[in-house]
């Protein structure tokens, strides 16, 4: 189980393997109008749990693709993963935050931990709508920068939407 340095904030953050137990609870924090709004690019029926079981059972069974469950206090807080996106040079970061863990920089720990200690390769990718000012900070205050823009058609929004490009440079 990665943990964060002790110095990251109030709480204990962790990450660990994504077990079966948790999908459950991703499935509940999914269902949050205003978070599946900010995140846009959404399965087409949040509420549709036998097709959030499928999805999720196919990416765990995914070799390529890399998840953890983020752990606050013991408790889960949501997920963060690398997967590969056919429009994407490279692998892309994705995260999802139960409500009831933003602002408490619970998103930043996160993605910084995977980035640090389960994720070591360069460059990453990351997309997020161009108006989620939340996740752009995220993303920024690790080390993504804005290298381009997309717009697609947004499930969550019923519309198109834009959206930012973002790129983790490799180091040097």
């Amino acid at each position: 189980m990665e943990r964060a340095p002790a110095n990251a904030k109030s709480y204990d953050l962790r990450l660990r393997e994504v077990v079966e137990d948790d999908l459950p609870i991703f499935f509940e924090y999914q269902l949050d109008e205003e978070a599946n709004y900010m995140a846009a690019f959404t399965s087409k029926d949040p509420s549709d749990r036998e097709a959030f079981m499928r999805h999720w059972h196919r990416i765990l069974g995914d070799e390529d693709t890399i998840n953890r469950t983020i752990l606050v206090d013991g408790q889960v807080a949501g997920s963060v993963a690398l997967y590969r996106d056919e429009e994407m040079d490279g692998p892309e970061v994705t995260y999802w935050i139960g409500r009831l863990y933003w602002g408490r920089g619970v998103a930043t720990g996160a993605l910084a931990l995977f980035l640090s200690q389960v994720v070591k390769t360069r460059p990453l990718y990351a997309r997020a709508a161009k108006d989620n000012i939340g996740s752009l900070r995220v993303l920024e205050k690790c080390g993504f920068q804005r290298v381009g823009e997309g717009k697609g058609f947004a499930n969550a929004r019923g519309a198109e939407t834009e959206e930012y490009v973002l790129k983790l440079p490799e180091e040097g």
